[in-house]
């Protein structure tokens, strides 16, 4: 599942694509085709990211609401359309450029009720201007529950997923059990920090690296990672592997029915 970092780009691409303008709606798919013939026609007021969802505004306070999930992507590209391949849920013709969606967990339209229903559900996105990390964290130092699964649940914090979760905390020397209530007030302002500062990167390159400049293939003399994630990473996905930093094995367990990524000895209990 795409995490921030990924849709706030996507918010940003569609905003230059297609904002200020009329767009044309429809749905080869036919799953959304109601939803589509309401939008066809309408200007698009405005684009924006809220963690792992997408917001396209448009005149008459209508808001099209996508969540890509595990399976969604987007295409696009300049006209002729192409002829619709596969299951295309929606497709967006504007005057410069043509928009395609598949597969999303998500793909309806909001009234502005269920749009601040949506906001008022969500935490701290750090890549949103408004974010209140302090809410953020009066939920987190209440909590016993581990710091990764208080740090993934999106009604704490929106937008991180298991990369950004895994990584922050192995930068601040966290164990991803550590009981949330342990975690200080200054803790808790550096590592959102850290975290505002690696997702604003992820946004504005495209890929999650997070590795310190001694600890890069170039620094170290080591071959890059080879990952469909791509980016340079510390623990995530690294399991059995010696830690960039002190040589360790990183490990690897369930944690909240996810898998936990960490290495014993930058991160001690």
């Amino acid at each position: 599942m795409p995490e921030g970092h990924t849709i706030h780009r996507l918010a940003a691409r569609h905003r230059q694509l297609f904002a200020g303008r009329p767009v044309i709606a429809a749905s080869p798919q036919g799953r959304f085709a109601e939803g589509a013939a309401r939008l066809s026609g309408r200007v698009l007021h405005e684009v924006e990211a809220y963690g792992k969802h997408l917001l396209h505004h448009y005149e008459g306070d209508l808001t099209l609401h996508i969540h890509l999930g595990l399976y969604g992507r987007f295409t696009d590209g300049a006209p002729p359309a192409p002829e619709p391949v596969g299951q295309v849920r929606l497709r967006l013709t504007g005057r410069t450029h043509w928009l395609d969606l598949r597969g999303p967990t998500a793909c309806e339209l909001f009234d502005p009720p269920e749009v601040a229903a949506l906001r008022d559900r969500l935490g701290a996105d750090p890549l949103r201007d408004d974010a209140d990390p302090a809410a953020a964290y009066r939920r987190i130092g209440r909590s016993r529950a581990p710091l990764a699964g208080l740090l993934l649940d999106q009604s704490v914090v929106a937008g991180t997923g298991l990369i950004y979760v895994s990584e922050v905390l192995f930068r601040a020397g966290l164990p991803p059990t550590t009981p949330g209530r342990q975690l200080s007030p200054q803790a808790w302002e550096e590592l959102w920090g850290d975290l505002c500062a690696l997702m604003k990167e992820g946004a504005a390159v495209g890929r999650i690296d997070t590795v310190h400049a001694a600890h890069t293939p170039e620094a170290m003399g080591r071959a890059p990672r080879v990952d469909r994630h791509g980016g340079e990473v510390y623990v995530y996905r690294r399991a059995g592997q010696p830690c960039l930093v002190c040589g360790t094995e990183v490990r690897r367990a369930g944690l909240g029915g996810r898998h936990s990524y960490w290495c014993a000895t930058c991160q001690p209990d």
